[in-house]
């Protein structure tokens, strides 16, 4: 009970409530499912709070596992207490059952290991014992003995303090004050890692001098001076790589910033700085401060510390915050902020791959995808309305062969040929150059045409991967690519899916954060998108099918199989004759399916099977048929659902989906996102001037603003600062990616490529 009341209160939602949710996931029902059709059972729990609840469920669990194993090894030890029992069962979190745990975990040989060995503890215990009139170097007399490496009474006492060192600093009590205390307190300091002394010439004297030796006749001349050059120029290339990155991190080559305001994106970057060892990063805690506490509570508050034995108390005290202490402090308050913002980050990337995968698609249109590139040409590929490839050219308008009337005279062809009315033009090398050549072309067209520019990112990871060799294994990796930029925008959500969520570029360093919980946190959020808008099928691919509530890999794959040897899907039971799909499965994913045109008029819904006999009662009892005119008319005719649930013995939440699905069968969630902004010219940053206004698509989301394409192929940002006139924390209060925003021109740098923006009126 003690996890539901946890969890309950976390939530801010009742304890049945999480207890049935508990139950639904432990016999191995998905958040989809739950979310969607066990609303009753839950209480219209959402799909965030069910994700919430079971990373929550996961913890706690983990936490009760481990305060048992930790419970075990102190009570093997002969050391548990029912005080020490209680303390542990009453932690909260982890990090307080370790600190419990501190004093009896197995440790390593230390100093205070092998001073108990050499018979010094009772030296320690008089030490701590503080009795008036103490004679520390006459009591430690007592010990000096050189069989066990104790030669003198310095000696002697130097080991006990180092067993009161780690005494103090095993303290649990001590480590949760002075974490406290170091998390308000202290600040994160930063500083430019010095640079190693060159262990010999630089790159340039190197080839110059090997280049001499080979004109001298000191060295073979000719291949041996090339290749000297080759590697001399080879390290100054890379020392010029270094130099580009160190400027990056400038700004923290002297920084501090207090522990516990230093936003998330701060921390990441300086991570990054300390990994690429251009920075220096320590925790500075008030350690004065933290050095009277100890004293106070090791002398138990006495006004007058006990002279005799208190010098030597006062540097166990130091050493042991130190050495002990403040190194291991730090570790986990730097974990700690790593943590929170990676978990920030994640927050920012899933919301960010959500509104990409939720953009509403360009429905019934034929693309052109034009992949850009320079010397190896422009790949094209032409997909129908459904996705189906129809055509591919390779087209050289851009440099070194500036073939243009050519690349114009084939893509009149093609625009004849398929009626193309709008061209998907990827955001890559050349895509300027790209963009100038269509926006001529389409001046000189008297069809209406039109553009887009979209992030090509994964694009190329997509042509290079198996599942693109097996969908296009007679394409070449530029022509696969062309084709998942043009079915990109035709349906961002069927095409995206083929790709690892990390590659898309909705984040901000996503490659330095915890890549399981990344991704676990990502695939939750692609799992989500497509099981709300549901897949049709009969046409969905293997990718998208595999992210269905309840379809593994493995029989997403049969489904597939099936389809090919038996023909479309007719009904949904017909999924239960699929290898490896039995009736648990389909139950958590037959809901998410759609099949269009078949022999069951629900099957084209959202409506579960398991509601079908309701909803065949329900238009009895209207006088309706089971058909889609029907459906919206008994969607006009219910005016208490409530009743009507109670009528059909099921409960009203259910029958409200069930409404508003008959109301608007098969209807898109993402028909209510912005549409993608099409073009028909172009903008060049020359064409930038302070005060413009523009529209634009937000592309990325990141914690100190968001970057908008407003056609000059380069994003500006907006700062957070430029979001809105009441204070914000986060960009995700005001914007999402793919809003279509107003922007004014701020400032424009060509030579830096960046361009501010605001979105508030002046």
């Amino acid at each position: 009970m003690q996890i539901i009341d946890t969890i309950a209160g976390k939530l801010g939602v009742k304890n049945w409530q999480v207890e049935a949710a508990v139950k639904l996931i432990d016999e191995g029902n998905t958040i989809p499912f739950i979310a969607r059709y066990r609303k009753e059972a839950t209480g219209t729990l959402t799909d965030e709070q069910l994700r919430d609840l079971g990373e929550s469920l996961t913890y706690l669990r983990n936490l009760e596992e481990r305060k048992a194993k930790v419970i075990e090894s102190i009570q093997e030890q002969g050391k548990l207490t029912g005080e020490l029992a209680a303390r542990i069962e009453e932690a909260q979190t982890l990090v307080e059952v370790e600190d419990l745990y501190l004093p009896y975990r197995p440790k390593r040989r230390t100093r205070a290991g092998i001073a108990k060995e050499r018979g010094l503890q009772g030296l320690a215990d008089y030490l701590l014992a503080q009795k008036p009139g103490s004679d520390v170097p006459k009591e430690a007399a007592g010990y000096i003995d050189a069989g066990k490496e104790v030669p003198d009474a310095e000696a002697a006492i130097a080991g006990a303090m180092d067993i009161v060192a780690e005494q103090i600093s095993d303290e649990a009590r001590f480590r949760a004050w002075i974490r406290g205390k170091t998390w308000d307190r202290g600040m994160l300091v930063t500083a430019e890692k010095a640079a190693k002394k060159a262990g010999g010439e630089t790159a340039s004297a190197a080839g110059k001098a090997a280049a001499g030796k080979a004109a001298t006749g000191k060295a073979p001349a000719g291949k041996a001076a090339a290749g000297a050059a080759a590697s001399a120029s080879a390290k100054e290339t890379a020392a010029a790589r270094k130099e580009e990155r160190r400027d990056v991190y400038e700004m923290y080559f002297a920084y501090e910033e207090a522990l516990r305001r230093i936003p998330g994106h701060r921390v990441l970057a300086i991570n990054r700085g300390e990994k690429e060892n251009f920075l220096t990063v320590r925790v500075e805690a008030p350690e004065e401060e933290i050095i009277t506490y100890l004293e106070k509570q090791v002398t138990k508050g006495a006004k007058v510390p006990e002279p005799g034995t208190f010098p030597y108390l006062q540097a166990a005290i130091r050493d042991s915050y130190s050495r002990l202490i403040a190194p291991a402090i730090e570790r986990e308050l730097r974990n700690r902020l790593t943590e929170e913002a990676e978990d920030g980050a994640i927050r920012v990337f899933a919301s960010n791959l959500e509104q990409l995968l939720m953009q509403q698609p360009i429905a019934g249109k034929v693309v052109l995808g034009w992949d850009p590139a320079f010397r190896t040409g422009c790949k094209l590929a032409v997909a129908d309305p459904t996705g189906r490839i129809l055509d591919t050219k390779v087209i050289y308008p851009t440099a070194p062969q500036n073939k243009v009337r050519e690349a114009k005279e084939e893509l009149s062809r093609l625009v004849d040929k398929y009626g193309i009315s709008v061209i998907s033009v990827g955001n890559g090398t050349a895509s300027r150059e790209s963009e100038q050549v269509i926006t001529s072309f389409i001046r000189e067209q008297k069809k209406p045409l039109q553009y887009v520019i979209v992030n090509e990112a994964g694009a190329s990871v997509y042509s290079a991967s198996k599942l693109a060799t097996e969908e296009f294994p007679e394409f070449d990796v530029g022509q696969r690519s062309a084709a998942s930029i043009a079915r990109r925008l035709q349906d961002p959500l069927a095409e995206l899916v083929k790709i690892d969520p990390k590659a898309i570029g909705v984040g901000q360093y996503q490659h330095d954060m915890n890549q399981k919980k990344l991704d676990g946190a990502l695939t939750g959020v692609v799992e989500k998108c497509v099981n709300r808008v549901g897949v049709d099928l009969n046409t969905a691919s293997f990718s998208l099918l595999a992210y269905i509530s309840g379809i593994s890999r493995t029989v997403a794959k049969n489904i597939v199989s099936y389809r090919e040897e038996n023909g479309a899907f007719r009904s949904r039971r017909e999924l239960l004759k699929v290898p490896g799909l039995g009736p648990k499965a389909f139950t958590q994913c037959a809901g998410f399916l759609r099949i269009r045109g078949g022999t069951q008029p629900l099957d084209e819904t959202s409506v579960h099977p398991e509601s079908y006999e309701a909803v065949a009662r329900l238009l009895k009892g209207l006088g309706l048929s089971m058909n889609r005119e029907s459906f919206r008319a008994a969607a006009g005719l219910i005016t208490d659902p409530a009743a009507k649930a109670a009528e059909l013995g099921i409960g009203e939440p259910t029958l409200r989906d069930i409404l508003g699905e008959l109301e608007k069968p098969a209807r898109d969630p993402r028909e209510d996102m912005p549409a993608p902004v099409l073009r028909s010219d172009v903008l060049s940053m020359e064409d930038l001037v302070p005060g413009l206004k523009l529209k634009g698509t937000v592309r990325n989301i990141v914690d100190f603003g968001a970057f908008v394409d407003i056609g000059v192929h380069q994003d500006g940002l907006v700062h957070i600062s430029k979001m809105s006139r009441k204070f914000i924390k986060h960009p995700l209060e005001v914007v999402r990616v793919g809003d279509v925003v107003e922007v004014t021109v701020l400032g424009v740098d060509a030579g830096r490529k960046r361009i501010s923006l605001s979105m508030v009126e002046n």
